[in-house]
């Protein structure tokens, strides 16, 4: 019986649903806008590490924590606070700028540099969703016997994974309970969704005797949102729930085929009633080929007996010395049959029926709901078929031109049927790749978020032949394609973001005035 209840458990869960894994890169991505937060105190030359925590970018300059973590840089005036970077060889001061010990929360000022900017999931969470925590913990810290000089320099950051366990939140401000294992060094860290999305600020956990299961708690978003509003920040958020690469794949891959049985059904539709309409045309023009026989044999009769009755009374009119009668009726009777034998020989025939068909007219006309055009261009977000991590769902404008200039300033190069555009922002931590096809008028954008290095490596590319403009040269054009060609090199095969529009004649309204 005993092994009989075993191999069942075993039936029952590999019949269970596996969990989809989070996409690593972009915990990887996330983990880029992860610090560590230090103090040291500082006695003339000297320099002590007193404490840490983490923290993350909520905008390029401005680092966000807890408020216990930099609790003592308050009350001590010996205390510095050193921001240090995941990645890269520099590290950075602060400063407190919003401090609320009400729900754990403060905000540093970089005195220099700039963070990758991390964005928030704002939408409902899940019960049982994965999540992983992103920090330096001190425990790891330790184990590795990590100096000074190590904790104040860049150090990868340690990801825990864990799921939320929703409906207990703390009662002294809102938080989400999760499984994620933590330790001290983690506070003020993110926790973050399968997309690399922050749902909320890691700020304690359970205490356990060694025989319990551990809980984090972490700051929600909206006790985040609202000090990061009071505090005049306005950070990146998002609502669209995460869904993985493959799960975008199968959904497009999916449309497609719906679509293109659709318009195969379409095209046999037109097809069927075209040949119908070729079908009617025939009949038609068979029948009017019938009609114009039947009505010269007609004419040809009465013409023939008209010239029989011409020439008779002409012979007659002859034979009683009447030439001058004669010869009218003769002359007339002759033309009577010279006419009806025409009508006879030149009689419609039946080989004229395919000139006479009057074929309908194809309607290729170009819907406003389905192409784009040459100009001005509102471009709508599919989001059944993108995958958005960092990005806003928003509609965007597209002006096009014939020669592939975008927006009057970006120039597209060809790519078989379709155009397509590299860009490395200076400003922003990712790679964009647009591709765009005038046919059907669909922008597909994909985009990257590599490490420093990389993008460090992919600005380069165009920091000495800048490419900026519109225009046929084929120096410009070389120039582009060989930037493209570099880029897409340095990049993963599998993005981080991929997001599908569908244009259309217009333009884009203009944003409604804040209140």
């Amino acid at each position: 019986m005993v092994a009989l209840l075993r191999r069942l458990a075993i039936l029952i869960a590999l019949a269970a649903p596996v969990p989809l894994h989070a996409e690593q890169q972009d915990i990887a991505a996330a983990a880029r806008g992860v610090v560590r937060v230090a103090l040291v105190a500082t006695d003339g030359s000297d320099a002590y590490f007193v404490g840490h925590g983490s923290g993350f970018a909520v905008a390029p300059d401005k680092v966000l924590t807890n408020a216990h973590v930099v609790e003592l840089a308050r009350e001590e005036k010996n205390l510095v606070i050193g921001v240090i970077p995941s990645e890269g060889t520099k590290t950075y001061g602060g400063r407190i700028i919003a401090y609320s010990p009400g729900n754990d929360l403060a905000l540093i000022q970089l005195e220099e540099g700039r963070l990758p900017v991390s964005t928030f999931y704002a939408g409902a969470l899940t019960d049982g969703a994965r999540v992983t925590a992103i920090g330096y913990p001190g425990t790891v810290d330790r184990a590795q016997g990590l100096g000074l000089k190590q904790l104040i320099e860049p150090l990868a950051t340690v990801k825990t994974s864990g799921t939320i366990s929703s409906g207990r939140a703390s009662q002294s401000f809102d938080t989400i309970l999760h499984t994620a294992p933590l330790a001290a060094g983690n506070s003020g860290g993110p926790l973050v969704d399968e997309c690399g999305r922050v749902l909320g600020v890691n700020s304690f956990g359970s205490v356990s005797d060694g025989n319990d299961a551990e809980f984090g708690f972490a700051v929600s978003w909206r006790e985040v949102a609202s000090f990061l509003r009071q505090a005049g920040v306005s950070s990146l958020h998002t609502i669209v729930p995460c869904r993985s690469m493959a799960e975008a794949d199968a959904a497009d891959a999916s449309i497609t085929q719906r679509e293109a049985q659709a318009s195969e059904q379409k095209n046999r539709a037109r097809a069927d009633a075209r040949e119908e309409a070729v079908a009617r045309a025939r009949d038609t023009a068979e029948r009017d080929v019938i009609t114009a026989r039947e009505n010269a044999m007609a004419g040809g009769a009465v013409l023939l007996a008209m010239a029989v009755l011409g020439l008779g009374a002409g012979g007659l009119f002859y034979t009683q010395g009447k030439e001058r009668q004669a010869t009218w009726f003769l002359a007339g009777g002759g033309v009577a049959l010279l006419a009806a034998l025409a009508l006879f020989v030149f009689k419609p025939s039946f080989a004229s029926v395919d000139e006479r068909m009057v074929l309908p007219k194809d309607k290729d006309v170009v819907g406003n709901d389905a192409f784009a055009w040459t100009g001005d261009n509102v471009c709508k977000i599919d989001l059944n078929r993108s995958r958005l991590t960092v990005s806003q769902p928003n509609d965007i404008g597209f002006n096009w031109a014939d020669g592939g200039c975008v927006n009057g300033d970006t120039q597209y190069v060809t790519a078989g049927t379709q155009w397509q555009r590299t860009t490395v922002p200076d400003d922003h931590n990712f790679i964009t790749s647009s591709q765009f096809d005038p046919a059907s008028g669909t922008l597909r954008v994909q985009r990257w978020l590599p490490d420093a290095d990389t993008m460090d490596k992919a600005r380069a590319l165009t920091k000495d032949k800048p490419i900026k403009g519109c225009g046929a040269n084929p120096d410009l054009l070389q120039r582009i394609a060989t930037m493209q060609s570099d880029v897409t090199a340095l990049t993963g095969a599998q993005p981080n973001e991929r997001i599908i529009y569908h244009c259309q004649k217009g333009r884009l309204a203009p944003p409604e005035p804040a209140e």
